[in-house]
């Protein structure tokens, strides 16, 4: 039994007519919609139901389990994913006797066989830190909603993850509410030598860095120029390497198909997952294409690394190749439990499957595939060659940079560009003075967050998890908190009064610091070093005198 139709559909290809794959198609059983449901004074005990709809799915697996020898329950490799195996096992206990738990980072045919072959006990640590934040979000959702109501309008309702994300929107809005801009001025200019013209920007007066604030200074100094000769004083020739980024986790690919592709969070991971769970391919059937895509660790598995260097080596040549496979270390926190985000076959190109996705699964795919590559591919190595000219007592500098050895943008082209070549110089060059470009600027307000933004925010903050990114952002908009205007997040005026009377009355709630705490408190019991109940019997007691 697993989560979903396609990922069942995938499994079947797999094991074959010896077994029988069905699907609870997600959460089957939880708490109910319309009250508490949590037993404070008992030790928080949850009231579980069967979710309205869900009873015929339910009843189809209950008279399934009774048919089979034994029960394996194939839900996501995650907390959510152990809850849903954890949930049915209960359910189905009473018409098998042998109910069992299998997961795999990937659905091929080696990974899901080798599952089969090793089936273990429900992970109640996992259970518990699912049950902790349900518990906890359950809490705080209905003991602040009422006042929402109360004091703004009906319906409304407030979360514990989404709070903080929706003051952070506000807190910069508040900023750029108050930004005041001011007037600076950059000045160009145009010159030639050699036959060649190119750009020098003016940056320093007397040996100091120069800020132009008006349109007096610029004229005075344009006056200053006049008639003066441009020298070269010195050029600097640097050689520099340029990294290739580690391979994905949840966070960063959310970010990058942010920024490169145009989608929102929600939109890469139903993406994600479909790749995650099977695409008909050509040939082949229903096909995983990618690992786990809820994940922050950026290991790679041995033998994914070894098929990638040999496909460098194979592609582009051992000068691409680095002597050890490139490490990347995890950030501070993550959990290791699962691989990064990788194509369950290197070999399987985007191109030779082009046609068997959609435009958007294609796009993504590309994306994950190339970081692969690159991630174990030598670095970019350029020139760089910045030039110092004198006028009077005036300093310009000209930039240049040229590409000496792709190494990993060979596969993966980034948004850098080289810069235009410079003209051969050596000190004492005098160079000739085309034309000045004054230009007038202003200064401006920190930008508004946007998915990518949003989302780089909370996971360095250590607000969420991979799974919680998405749906925090989701429900902000759902909710009318905030709205989209193209890519940036802006906060509505019902937004803006949520936020300050969570700020008002539940500052500690909506503080990053309490909130990142939480997250660590629920990897600790997931890690079995917190006691569940223990944990929630330390936030109700403040927490129910804040709401009275």
């Amino acid at each position: 039994m697993c989560s979903s139709d396609l990922k069942a559909k995938t499994i079947h290809k797999y094991l074959g007519d010896g077994y029988v794959i069905s699907s609870s198609v997600g959460h089957i059983i939880d708490l109910p919609k319309s009250r508490l449901a949590i037993d404070v004074e008992n030790n928080f005990k949850p009231e579980y139901i069967t979710i309205r709809g869900k009873a015929k799915i339910l009843n189809e697996l209950k008279k399934l389990a009774s048919n089979v020898s034994s029960v394996l329950l194939a839900t996501d490799p995650d907390r959510e994913g152990e809850a849903i195996s954890w949930h049915l096992s209960n359910a189905l206990a009473d018409k098998n006797g042998d109910i069992k738990r299998i997961e795999f980072n990937e659905i091929t045919e080696n990974a899901v066989k080798e599952a089969v072959s090793h089936p273990r006990q429900i992970n109640m640590d996992l259970v518990n830190a699912q049950q902790a934040r349900r518990i906890l979000d359950r809490i705080v959702g209905y003991n602040i909603s009422p006042i929402l109501w109360k004091k703004v309008k009906k319906g409304l309702s407030a979360g514990r993850v989404q709070s903080v994300a929706l003051k952070v929107i506000c807190d910069r809005e508040k900023e750029i509410d108050s930004f005041n801009p001011e007037e600076y001025w950059s000045l160009e200019a145009e010159l030639s030598a050699h036959n060649k013209t190119f750009r020098a920007q003016l940056a320093m007066f007397r040996n100091e860095k120069i800020r132009i604030r008006g349109r007096e200074e610029i004229d005075s100094i344009l006056g200053d120029l006049k008639g003066k000769e441009m020298t070269v004083r010195d050029i600097k020739v640097q050689e520099r390497k340029r990294k290739p980024s580690a391979p994905y986790i949840t966070s960063k690919l959310q970010q990058d198909a942010a920024n490169r592709l145009g989608f929102t969070s929600q939109k890469t991971m139903i993406i994600a997952q479909q790749l995650y769970e099977g695409i008909d391919v050509s040939d082949e059937g229903p096909t995983g294409l990618i690992t786990y895509m809820r994940t922050d660790s950026t290991r790679i598995s041995g033998g994914a690394i070894q098929t990638v260097r040999d496909y460098i080596a194979e592609t582009f040549g051992g000068e691409y190749l680095p002597e050890k496979p490139n490490q990347y270390a995890n950030k501070k926190g993550a959990q290791d439990a699962h691989e990064a985000i990788r194509p369950t076959d290197l070999l399987r190109t985007p191109e030779s499957i082009k046609a068997d996705l959609t435009r958007d699964q294609y796009k993504l795919y590309d994306l994950i595939w190339k970081r692969l590559v690159s991630s174990q591919m030598n670095p970019e190595v350029s020139e760089v060659r910045t030039v110092s000219l004198e006028a009077g007592e005036y300093l310009f500098r000209a930039n240049g940079s040229r590409v000496l050895f792709k190494g990993f943008t060979a596969v993966e082209t980034t948004d850098r560009t080289e810069r235009s070549s410079l003209p051969k110089l050596s000190a004492g060059d005098r160079v000739a003075i085309r034309e000045f470009f004054p230009e007038q600027h202003f200064t401006t307000p920190p930008p508004r967050y946007n998915d990518a933004s949003l989302v780089k925010f909370l996971e360095e903050s250590g607000i969420g998890r991979p799974s919680t990114y998405a749906p925090t952002i989701n429900t902000l908009v759902k909710r009318y908190y905030v709205t989209r205007s193209g890519k940036q997040l802006v906060p509505t005026i019902l937004g803006k009064l949520v936020n300050d009377i969570m700020a008002k009355h539940f500052a500690s709630l909506v503080s990053i610091d309490f909130t990142a705490n939480m997250e660590d408190r629920l990897d600790h019991i997931e890690d079995a070093k917190t006691d569940w109940v223990g944990m929630l019997n330390e936030f109700y007691e403040p927490f129910r005198e804040t709401v009275e």
